[in-house]
């Protein structure tokens, strides 16, 4: 296993400890979630770099990155849910259109035909994760800002859930030959 896989994985291994902090109730959880969150956030970064830099890129690489990204935003956004900070039909947005781009790919395989990430879904995973951080903020420091915090949650899911669509309907347009090879 490459290194940069090994990356990904300790990525994936982080989002149990992340899901633990963010629910239980220790002293300092909410910036142990947080700091586990950022954590395992930036191995996104690290490992592409890696697998870029070192030729590392691999089959294994191209399947388990984009999973561990999606683990790991679907954790954050089942917290959200959780803690009723999002409603659970924008988290199922979210999940729906991870299943849909998914399919895509793989209906997309069985003509050989790689479908890359896309710009619109990098930034669709970057938003996530800045927003998810931002309602992940612990409560003192969310008693500084100038909003209702649950504004703030509300505002935080409104771009993580227009993002999504955007980036789903981004990826079936530019893929549309993709569904229109017939059965």
């Amino acid at each position: 296993m490459t290194t940069a896989s090994k990356i990904t994985m300790a990525r994936i291994a982080l989002i149990p400890f992340f899901i633990a902090a963010a629910l239980t109730a220790f002293p300092g959880h909410e910036y142990a979630a947080l700091a586990i969150f950022v954590l395992a956030s930036l191995t996104d970064s690290l490992d592409g770099y890696i697998a870029r830099r070192y030729n590392q890129v691999s089959t294994f690489g191209k399947f388990a990155d984009p999973l561990a990204d999606k683990l790991l935003v679907a954790a954050a956004l089942l917290i959200f849910v959780e803690r009723g900070q999002m409603p659970s039909w924008a988290c199922m947005v979210v999940i729906a259109r991870e299943f849909a781009v998914t399919g895509l790919r793989l209906a997309a395989m069985e003509d050989n035909i790689v479908i890359a990430a896309g710009t619109s879904g990098k930034i669709k995973t970057a938003l996530s994760i800045v927003l998810s951080c931002v309602m992940l903020l612990p409560e003192k420091i969310q008693a500084c800002v100038p909003l209702p915090w649950p504004t703030v949650d509300a505002l935080c899911s409104a771009g993580i859930v227009l993002v999504t669509v955007y980036s789903g309907i981004d990826y079936f347009i530019a893929n549309r030959r993709v569904l229109n090879t017939g059965d």
